[in-house]
């Protein structure tokens, strides 16, 4: 049975995801399925009862991530998920689901990647504007990364809650504050994780952003991304790549902690990504 999977979320027409995977697929010679389906809010666990058996897996993005926690057909969360608050991936089992969550591990690649220097000394400190379920997920990865200061920038402090908690949740208790969107930045590392439009009245208040994280990758380049240039930058694609990885290993049960095997992973999706996100720019796609 030819195994079937996909990513969900609203919107999801801009989605990489099918794109990603199905170069996996190509590039290790495996017969799978990818696609994308419009899930809005509250009915998740509907589309899970309409699967049959040859679903094996399902990317989540906004605002699908917290609510998969809560599903009855979840029988299992990773540790990773659970601290996160939020899943971005589904594995499929007869016997109940697992939610996990990829975006930590892969947040924490693409940084060692393009900022070698976090490998080794780490991030002490770092902004983030938007305090959601992405956010969530980088303040988890930063603290794994040695950060022990975050300050989180939203237009609603109350929304954000549950996040800037975390920081007492981390074993070692982190400081997370929260501040007005349009305070200014000054910051070792800027982490971006709301949409583009908004940053185009923002990027003026940066006073300072030793590197960059911009993790929407569509449309590219964004304010904040054209606004790094010359700066280390790490990008939505390279976030969503290293983090496709781990969810490729989950749904196909290929060994991606191979060095070998990851990298050849790392290579197809990056490719095929990079080609997609260059015709959006040709047709006036871009940001």
């Amino acid at each position: 049975m030819r195994v079937r999977c996909a990513v969900l979320g609203d919107p999801i027409s801009h989605s990489l995801s099918p794109t990603l995977h199905r170069a996996g697929y190509a590039a290790l010679g495996l017969d799978g399925g990818y696609d994308s389906f419009q899930v809005l809010e509250g009915t998740l666990a509907a589309f899970l009862e309409g699967l049959d058996g040859s679903w094996r897996g399902l990317s989540l993005t906004m605002p699908l991530k917290r609510e998969a926690l809560s599903l009855a057909s979840v029988s299992e969360v990773s540790a990773t998920a659970q601290l996160a608050g939020g899943a971005n991936t589904l594995v499929l089992r007869p016997t109940g689901h697992l939610a996990d969550n990829t975006d930590v591990p892969g947040a924490m690649a693409a940084l060692a990647e393009r900022l070698p220097g976090v490998a080794d000394d780490g991030v002490e400190s770092a902004v983030i504007w938007g305090g959601g379920a992405t956010a969530a997920s980088l303040i988890v990865a930063l603290h794994r990364l040695g950060c022990r200061r975050v300050r989180v920038l939203v237009r609603d402090p109350q929304r954000a809650a549950e996040t800037v908690g975390l920081g007492a949740r981390l074993d070692p208790p982190i400081q997370v504050e929260v501040g007005a969107l349009t305070d200014p930045v000054d910051a070792q590392l800027l982490v971006s994780t709301i949409p583009a439009a908004p940053q185009e009245s923002l990027v003026d208040g940066i006073r300072r952003a030793d590197a960059v994280f911009e993790v929407i990758y569509h449309p590219w380049p964004t304010p904040l991304a054209r606004w790094a240039q010359g700066r280390p930058l790490v990008g939505g694609l390279d976030l969503l790549v290293h983090q496709a990885v781990l969810q490729f290993g989950l749904f196909t049960g290929v060994e991606v902690a191979d060095p070998e095997t990851s990298q050849r992973l790392v290579t197809a999706m990056r490719a095929a990504g990079d080609r997609v996100l260059r015709d959006r720019v040709a047709r006036g796609e871009g940001g």
